[in-house]
């Protein structure tokens, strides 16, 4: 790769870095944003960690630590889940901090999982892939905090009494995560519209209240914009019927995208090509300040047609797969790359989320064709055998969602920022609909219950809300 493009990723990250120490103090007193974001890290977070047989003096909570015979130990267990409690979390963090912990800043900032745990932690643990956890050696006694984290998803409740030596089972709705800001954290994101995927239909299904759903600058969590041919405002029951901003007005500059820690982009039903009688609305400035958001430490979305972000975008992003743009492949049973640990565990979840029957397939509705395979990028969701054929009457290979860390072209331990392009239209098994004339919430989304696709999008909504690690050990 050019040494231009290194050294430009290298400002970026000292740029994203620098705020991060400039924001004062240390990860157990309020201090930087990586290491608020708990690294979603917790190390190995085995759940045995802590405090009072280190040899050295306890200090706080690791005092209330206690020996427990016979192999027995005081333990915390609980499921988490989404904020609707319909689905399981994998990858949760979870642990009893033994100090305050630091409120989040809002908008792009480096958020690794090698950072340490706000609050430093006594003990934690992360969910495995049906949301479950076991947090082994907790302190003892009355109030004990707990902190369940992902990314900036995170809620903190107190448990009212920890008896010492037997488990203490958490009730299923103080384990989900938060539904407005009342009840916890919640990232910002702004969500673009677009005529062939009603994205904006999927986070109420999530569970996110209405409440956090407003114009950008007015408090709520989730800002919308309008994209070509997508839902242009909300109905007369939110906000009072007030118009999206346009999309350009989010994506046309690194400060207007910087506002937010997550960016979803729904396919507008439009391709765009960068050929010179072409009209498109994403300008050479727009694909620069979509690059550079996601080099500092942006989360990406990014819908079908949305790849032209990353096909035509500037420097290493041409890089991450090899795009054909053949016919669609329609309804397929796609398969899941359970060749490394992540996508494994996303075949797992799909099964205890009932979005899959057979393990490794996902049934999917309106799958597009325009990736044929990864590059610098890691496959999830894949179909080798399609109808779209080579000269020599061969399958050609689709790839339905891949994702990378940013910058791109710099290595895994300076990468701050995640991209996922999904090559289907999500809202296509749902019935859900975007168009101007369709009002968000009541004219276009009309479904309740989660396709099969949309459990997979919430599985990776979640992933890229996570701290970054790499996908492949």
């Amino acid at each position: 790769m050019g040494g231009r493009a290194v050294a430009r990723g290298r400002v970026l990250l000292a740029l994203a870095l620098a705020g991060f120490l400039g924001c004062g103090g240390d990860d157990s007193d309020g201090g930087g944003d990586a290491g608020d974001d708990a690294g979603d890290a917790g190390g190995d977070a085995g759940g045995d960690g802590g405090g009072g047989d280190g040899g050295g003096a306890c200090s706080g909570l690791e005092c209330q630590q206690v020996e427990c015979a016979a192999g027995a130990t005081t333990s915390i267990s609980g499921t988490v889940t989404i904020p609707s409690g319909e689905l399981p979390l994998y990858n949760a963090v979870v642990y009893v901090p033994n100090g305050p912990v630091a409120p989040f800043d809002d908008g792009v900032g480096c958020y690794r999982c090698d950072a340490p745990l706000s609050g430093d932690p006594v003990v934690d643990t992360r969910t495995d892939t049906a949301g479950q956890f076991v947090l082994e050696d907790v302190p003892v006694g009355d109030d004990i905090p707990l902190v369940i984290q992902v990314g900036k998803w995170r809620r903190q409740i107190t448990i009212p009494s920890v008896s010492e030596c037997v488990d203490t089972p958490l009730d299923a709705d103080d384990t989900r995560l938060p539904r407005n800001q009342s009840e916890g954290d919640i990232p910002l994101i702004a969500l673009t519209t677009g005529g062939l995927d009603a994205l904006e239909c999927l986070l109420p299904k999530v569970g996110l209240d209405a409440s956090e759903f407003t114009p950008e600058g007015e408090g709520g969590r989730v800002n919308l914009y309008a994209a070509v041919n997508g839902t242009a405002g909300y109905d007369m029951t939110m906000n009072g019927g007030a118009d999206f901003s346009d999309a350009t007005a989010l994506w046309g500059s690194l400060e207007s995208l910087s506002r937010y820690d997550i960016v979803l982009l729904s396919c507008e039903g439009v391709e765009d090509f960068p050929d010179p009688g072409m009209v498109t609305n994403k300008s050479p400035e727009a694909l620069e300040a979509m690059r550079d958001y996601a080099d500092l430490g942006g989360r990406i979305f990014a819908s079908h047609w949305h790849h032209y972000w990353i096909e035509f975008g500037p420097d290493a992003f041409p890089g991450a797969a090899v795009f054909n743009h053949l016919p669609d492949l329609g309804t397929i049973t796609s398969d899941i790359d359970t060749s490394y640990e992540k996508g494994l565990a996303m075949a797992e979840w799909l099964m205890r989320a009932g979005a899959s029957t057979v393990f490794g397939k996902l049934d999917i509705v309106d799958a597009q064709h325009t990736v044929e395979a990864v590059d610098q990028s890691t496959r999830w969701i894949y179909k080798d055998d399609t109808t779209n054929q080579d000269g020599n009457g061969d399958p050609i290979p689709s790839v339905q969602y891949l994702s990378f860390n940013a910058p791109l072209e710099a290595a895994e331990e300076e990468q701050c920022g995640r991209v996922v392009l999904s090559d289907i239209h999500v809202s296509s098994a749902s019935g859900d609909d975007s168009a101007p004339d369709k009002r968000f919430p009541g004219g276009g989304c009309t479904s309740v219950d989660l396709s099969p696709q949309e459990k997979a999008l919430i599985f990776m909504l979640f992933d890229i809300s996570s701290c970054v690690e790499p996908d492949v050990d």
